[in-house]
């Protein structure tokens, strides 16, 4: 049995679902969500909770269960609160800014990296700290992950675009004789 699928979903207040064949709606303070829901999982909607259960008792389905538990708790939480995630970046003269959708990033590269944000994605720039937040888990951190992509932090002087709860193993440089 699914340990995750088997836990009720919470409904905060101010918070509308509605089920629309397989399509699952959720409508919250911050915006509206919708995901459509696997075939093998059924979606009960009961006094201040979502229950999520399985039509068939094989592997797969067990895994699908769980899944699909874990998707419709981050929409409600989406929805009711936001995700966010934190960038540093380290490094001279790296910085980022925030020109409309799009991100200007200076990595050190010959040219300025220009990053479109995601529908729904919105970015802020602090210094050296770039903070991704929307309603969606899954853009905000795809979106927070191809940044990360563009440079990577080093090993030796920790160059680069982390990830703000990251912690990066630092290693000795080369000793002379």
């Amino acid at each position: 049995m699914s340990r995750v699928g088997k836990k009720p979903v919470p409904i905060p207040d101010k918070t509308k679902i509605s089920l629309a064949g397989r399509v699952l709606t959720v409508e919250g303070a911050k915006g509206k969500l919708s995901r459509t829901i696997h075939p093998d999982v059924d979606l009960n909607i009961e006094d201040d909770q979502i229950l999520l259960s399985i039509r068939r008792n094989d592997k797969k389905t067990k895994a699908q269960w769980g899944t699909a538990r874990a998707l419709v708790a981050n929409m409600v939480t989406g929805v009711s609160r936001g995700f966010e995630r934190v960038l540093e970046i380290n490094g001279i003269g790296y910085r980022a800014e925030v020109k409309g959708n799009t991100v200007d990033l200076h990595l050190g590269f010959s040219h300025p990296i220009q990053f479109a944000l995601p529908e729904g994605v919105s970015a802020q720039v602090e210094r050296n700290t770039l903070k991704l937040s929307g309603i969606d888990k899954e853009k905000v951190g795809f979106a927070a992950a191809s940044i990360r992509k563009f440079r990577p932090p080093e090993p030796y002087k920790g160059k680069g675009v982390k990830f703000a709860e990251e912690t990066i193993i630092r290693k000795a440089g080369k000793t002379g004789k």
